[in-house]
């Protein structure tokens, strides 16, 4: 396909009709989807307190980095109105309230919502969580914003996002995983449905960004470029603890994630080697100078991070975070 496009408008404007074609593919219908309350105890229920009493007991064997880990990716997910204000100031066309990508970004917003609600709920009832410290990280998240240099560019974006909800659904699926092996079997569940969902709204990103591809290589392409030059950041890289400076806790809840192998640099390195191979990037055609110049920068960019990840060693103190109890 060669379509020539005047602006980034008219491209969205191009892909808009494809995106709802496809949107039933991406997003579950909200009557048959999961909610929070299918994974708690319910309170209307005699067994109320004797459930809370299990979800606790189980929770006291959850190591002391795991549950740091799962509080920080708690708070992001709860830092969705900052996400959401982001995405529709995404190019002018996501401002019309009755089009296709406002309706998007709606329906997205409302599947990501359960996660940060189903987390919290499971934190406050487990015990091990000073959630006072913890509601006043996610307050601060929301009120610092944050700046993950895509701008108002929907390419940047599109990028930016498949990148972001692979590398949740990494972080989500490992503690998962590290959950059940401490014996949390309801907090393997709940990170599993999240993982899945961060799956496959990585799936609708990453096929958005395959049809821009499409039909504006060369821009798609510098826009690639510009991106991982900036480095991905994570949408919590403000996070703070009361009394701390914007940003001072990421490093230590990023800490803990490598240590335990939630999320590594070589995680990084091979969700960038999956999008190279996905949009098959090597192969893309009618490329002008720059276009060509950022390619040859990308496809050489794993190899360069690798080296990097390698040489960098886990992190071996452990930090004491205000958010856990005790």
């Amino acid at each position: 396909m060669n379509i020539s496009f005047g602006s980034r408008k008219e491209v969205m404007r191009h892909l808009e009709s494809y995106m709802l074609e496809k949107m039933n593919d991406y997003l579950k219908p909200i009557e048959t989807n999961w909610q929070p309350s299918d994974f708690l105890p319910d309170s209307t229920k005699e067994d109320f307190f004797t459930e809370i009493k299990d979800l606790q007991e189980n929770a006291k064997e959850l190591s002391y980095d795991l549950v740091a880990v799962l509080i920080g990716d708690t708070i992001t997910e709860e830092a969705l109105p900052t996400y959401e204000s982001w995405l529709t100031m995404v190019d002018d066309i996501s401002k019309e309230e009755s089009g296709g990508w406002m309706r998007w970004v709606r329906h997205w917003t409302a599947e990501e919502n359960r996660h940060g609600d189903l987390l919290n709920k499971y934190l406050y009832l487990s015990g091990r969580v000073d959630m006072r410290q913890m509601e006043t990280s996610t307050q601060y998240l929301i009120a610092d914003g944050f700046d993950i240099g895509t701008g108002h560019d929907p390419y940047r974006n599109f990028i930016y996002t498949s990148f972001q909800e692979l590398a949740t659904n990494v972080s989500h699926r490992r503690v998962a995983s590290l959950a059940k092996k401490d014996g949390d079997t309801l907090l393997s569940k709940m990170c599993g449905v999240i993982a899945s969902d961060e799956a496959r709204h990585a799936k609708a990103y990453k096929d958005f960004m395959s049809q821009i591809f499409l039909v504006d290589p060369s821009d798609a392409m510098i826009a690639f470029e510009d991106m991982m030059r900036k480095k991905i950041v994570m949408p919590a890289h403000f996070l703070r603890e009361m009394g701390m400076k914007m940003g001072q806790t990421f490093g230590h809840f990023t800490d803990a994630a490598q240590r335990l192998g939630v999320y590594t640099a070589i995680d990084y390195v091979e969700i960038l080697q999956q999008l190279i191979s996905e949009w098959q990037i090597e192969s893309i055609r009618d490329l002008n100078e720059a276009g060509e110049k950022a390619r040859d920068y990308v496809v050489k960019l794993p190899d360069r991070l690798t080296r990097i990840a390698e040489r960098m060693k886990n992190p071996s103190l452990e930090y004491k975070f205000s958010w856990i109890a005790g």
